[in-house]
């Protein structure tokens, strides 16, 4: 089922993650000479900026590198924190965002996170300008890099077995490698992974090498923060300990990134950052009135893509699908991508037009397909782009929006196979219910986290019957009573309300999980399909 282990101490390792695993911050691309530039601007001491992104990666990046730069005393002077504003300066070092900061800090040090590889121009004025720029990054290159201090990224060096991490984890090691130059005693780094842990999550990228022993021990590090804004997150949330990767990525990630959709930004990071418990309380129900507001906007605007696609798109002919609008609030298209993308099975991009005939569009990716490499397929359609291989942003004028869907359409088609464009489930192992146990739920557990490069296994049971009619809750999930021989399971089907159920006996797709009733542990069992039971050869 886990494929790639070629040693017992591999399987040992993913097993059990542990820290002292973690490889040399050194081995990153560029990492001496960004060390060497931040001590020397904390010893003159100079002023320094770090300038951020405003998703979770990029708020929890720049709360964890503050905390290390301002734990080195007081000869620094900040560091200052900037996050541009999403609607009216858009991504990374824009023009609107770059002279608002310079007017605000003067900065002689601008530390870029999460955004900067592919700013060659910008960087370039600023180093005109007297401004030193170390770019911490983890988005792919195009054909040039920013000539500046350093780049921190680990996609600029084929060779690097990094590419996984995202700029929290860059962070990370960027802290690790300050503190192996110049040891704080009193600084404990292993705690900041809380951070470290809500930011990979939150931008899906795969759990895997590092990534896995970060996510594993930043969720405990979650569960017992000190962080007064994360722990009045976590009570709005209604998230309970253990903190798996769905609270992060279903619960705690949205609302962080809630503020960023529809206004700023700024009051996420404060969240992280602030030490006054009513302050956190306030801003913990302030993310979470954005993220309803937030989920408003982005129904509506599904729906309103829905009724796009349903007259526009063909499943036969169609290998993804662009869809747009005027009025339709960039913050959420990234979500409503992502909809699209699972619902359809198809490569995504949602965009949304200004009225001066602008559009700002997000996308998402299915397993097969680079939309970094599909964009760039299609370069001369759009004014600019960038991202990760599943997902992206780019800036369109109205009027090339038709040539670039044909072009982006072309691309997926060119990029994925017939088979990659049908939706299929990958069953990871038949089960019995008499198999379904305490012993088995350990070791399943101890595959944890799960999340991308890491999938939840996927269990099959063949001919399982109900035994009396489903129950339905909130008018959309199913709760079963389910019988297999003499064993029974109760199970619930998320959504299942809408699914028409064939005749029993069924073959059921599940995952399991451990959940709690009354203080006693239970084996959950969460139905993810079913179909009518397929006669045994």
């Amino acid at each position: 089922m886990r494929k790639g282990f070629t040693s017992a101490e591999d399987i040992e390792n993913f097993l059990r993650p542990r820290l002292k695993s973690l490889s040399d911050p050194f081995l990153l691309p560029n990492m001496e000479a960004a060390v060497a530039r931040i001590l020397k601007a904390l010893d003159q001491p100079e002023r320094i900026v770090l300038f951020g992104d405003y998703d979770v990666d990029g708020v929890t990046s720049l709360a964890l590198l503050a905390e290390m730069l301002r734990a080195y005393g007081p000869t620094a002077t900040g560091p200052e924190l900037f996050l541009p504003l999403r609607m009216e300066e858009g991504y990374g070092l824009s023009h609107e965002s770059v002279e608002r900061c310079l007017e605000k800090f003067r900065p002689s040090l601008l530390i870029a996170i999460d955004c900067g590889t592919s700013s060659v121009e910008d960087i370039a004025d600023l180093q005109k300008r007297g401004v030193d720029v170390i770019v911490l990054d983890h988005h792919e290159p195009k054909s040039a890099l920013p000539d500046c201090v350093a780049v921190v990224n680990p996609k600029i060096d084929p060779s690097s077995t990094f590419h996984y991490l995202c700029s929290v984890g860059i962070v990370f090691k960027l802290c690790h490698a300050l503190l192996k130059t110049r040891p704080l005693d009193e600084f404990d780094l292993k705690s900041k992974l809380d951070l470290v842990a809500l930011g990979t999550v939150a931008d899906i990228v795969p759990l895997k090498g590092e990534n896995r022993i970060l996510v594993q021990r930043g969720a405990l590090e979650i569960a017992r923060s000190k962080r007064p804004g994360l722990k009045k997150l976590i009570e709005v949330s209604g998230v309970r300990v253990p903190i798996l990767t769905d609270d992060i990525g279903f619960r705690l990630g949205p609302r962080l990134n809630a503020a960023g959709r529809l206004s700023t930004a700024e009051k996420s990071l404060q969240l992280l950052l602030t030490h006054n418990e009513s302050e956190a309380a306030e801003l913990a129900e302030f993310l979470d009135k954005q993220n309803r507001e937030r989920q408003e906007v982005e129904k509506q605007i599904f729906l309103a893509a829905e009724e796009k696609i349903a007259n526009e798109f063909d499943p036969t002919r169609d290998a993804a699908i662009v869809v747009g609008a005027r009025g339709w609030h960039p913050g959420v298209l990234g979500i409503v991508a992502s909809r699209i993308a699972r619902k359809y099975h198809r490569p995504a991009i949602a965009i949304g037009f200004d009225d001066n005939r602008v559009g700002k569009g997000s996308g998402r990716s299915i397993e097969g397909l680079n939309l970094v490499e599909a964009l760039t397929r299609c370069a001369d359609k759009i004014d600019k782009y960038g991202g990760h291989e599943m997902a992206a942003g780019l800036t369109i004028q109205e009027e090339n929006v038709d040539f670039f869907a044909e072009a982006f359409r072309c691309a997926a088609r060119e990029l994925l196979s017939d088979e990659g464009l049908q939706p299929r489930l990958r069953l990871d192992h038949e089960l019995t219910f008499s198999e379904l146990n305490f012993d088995f739920l350990y070791w399943h557990e101890m595959l944890q986290p799960f999340g991308n490069g890491n999938p939840q296994p996927l269990f099959f049971a063949r001919e399982v019957e109900p035994v009396a009619s489903p129950r339905v809750v909130n008018e959309k999930h199913l709760i079963f009573r389910l019988r297999q021989r003499n064993y029974h399971r109760r199970a619930v089907y998320f959504n299942g309300a809408t699914v028409t159920l064939p005749s029993p006996p069924w073959d059921i797709a599940f995952r399991i999980r451990a959940g709690e009733y009354e203080g006693e542990t239970l084996l959950e069992m969460h139905v993810e399909a079913l179909r009518q039971a397929a006669p045994i050869n």
